[in-house]
């Protein structure tokens, strides 16, 4: 395909909810580093957008503060990819890039897409070929739709490649590349918050940390597990049930705990065994993920970070696009099967459970193999 422009003189990044800025940091630092590439332009949708956990993030990833703010806001799915798309296409006109980096899988990731495409500017997709398999999943048509119309797809696991070409795709396009969330992880480690310090400045007793068994760490997120009423209560009877046998700290998504309010579930989660936090920063999230016993989630993100930090990992989902997490490392989907949970968890207590092993090219430099390339290829697109 013809692309206008190839010697522009940026890329644009774009970034547009919270799993999206861990993934972008460690490339915009790669970016900087590499020789040849244009200058990095951080455009951030504003799809998810709380202001002091925003900053707070940013802080925690030596993010760089975004050159572009669509400040689009919340919305329907169809809503929300449409005023990216309406908002993002003056800004590709101005800048007029030699391509659009984009990561994951959030709506922002497609509508950013499909402007650069029609525009035809070339797009790269970090994070490709993920599937889970299940098309009632918005962010599964996300990562198809993506996939398809992106110049180059950099992968996280080999899955990945043969996912992209059983769906056409040809095979110049892929590229192995390794995780960028791991890149972030690894960095970041060291400066992990200590979870005493996380629950002493969030008011929760810090001694629910030093029972023997050690604690376990929940987030629930996911529509299927927390939009319904029937569905959330059964999710917080499984996580009440959890309690018994270790104490939780529970971080809540903000819709999380408006739907635990709005449908009257608040005494499910009313125990001394349960400190139950507002969302957390990176540092704090990765503190307390690196000390937990068990991690109980149904975030994508988080089946691979406990598979990096060697720290078993319940998913109350069905399926995962990240079949990678279970086959290698420390990942088990649970869906609700609260008996199962329950069985597990008490095997996890007493012998520690599942540590598995750290995946091929999860070793922090994943940022670095996609800039060294993609500097290559716009130079060869220069050449021609």
């Amino acid at each position: 395909m013809d692309r206008l422009n190839p010697s522009a003189g940026v890329v644009l990044c774009i970034v547009g909810a919270r799993p999206n800025y861990m993934k972008m940091a460690p490339l915009l630092r790669a970016f900087r580093a590499q020789d040849g590439l244009p200058r990095a332009v951080l455009v951030h949708t504003g799809q998810h957008y709380d202001p002091m956990l925003n900053d707070r993030l940013f802080a925690d990833l030596d993010l760089p503060r975004p050159d572009v703010n669509l400040e689009v806001g919340s919305g329907s799915h169809a809503v929300q990819t449409a005023e990216v798309m309406r908002r993002f296409e003056p800004v590709l006109d101005q800048y007029r890039p030699s391509c659009v980096v984009v990561v994951g899988d959030v709506n922002s990731t497609l509508a950013c897409s499909l402007v650069a495409t029609k525009k035809s500017v070339p797009v790269a997709h970090v994070e490709a070929g993920l599937r889970s398999f299940d098309r009632a999943m918005p962010e599964e048509v996300n990562r198809v739709l993506t996939d398809q119309i992106s110049d180059l797809l950099y992968t996280t696991e080999r899955a990945a490649h043969l996912n992209l070409k059983r769906e056409g795709i040809l095979e110049e396009r892929i590229h192995f590349a390794g995780n960028v969330m791991i890149d972030s992880l690894l960095q970041h480690r060291a400066r992990a918050i200590a979870p005493a310090e996380t629950l002493r400045r969030a008011g929760a007793p810090a001694e629910l940390l030093s029972a023997p068994e050690g604690f376990g760490l929940v987030t629930l997120h996911r529509p299927s597990n927390v939009d319904e009423p029937a569905a959330l209560a059964e999710s917080l009877d499984i996580v009440r049930a959890v309690s018994a046998l270790l104490p939780l700290v529970c971080a809540l998504h903000p819709r999380t705990r408006a739907n635990i309010a709005s449908f009257g579930l608040e005494a499910r989660l009313a125990s001394e065994r349960i400190a139950v936090l507002p969302p957390q920063g990176y540092l704090e999230t990765l503190g307390l993920m690196s000390s937990a016993a068990l991690v109980l989630t149904d975030s994508g993100g988080m089946q691979e970070e406990t598979t990096a930090l060697s720290v078993p990992c319940l998913t109350m989902r069905e399926n995962t696009e990240r079949p990678i997490t279970v086959e290698q490392g420390t990942n088990t989907l649970v869906g609700r099967d609260r008996a199962r949970i329950v069985r597990l968890v008490e095997h996890i207590v007493a012998t520690g459970g599942k540590r598995g092993r750290m995946p091929e090219l999860w070793d922090g430099r994943a940022a670095e193999r996609i800039a060294a390339h993609l500097s290559c290829w716009l130079g060869a697109r220069v050449r021609a």
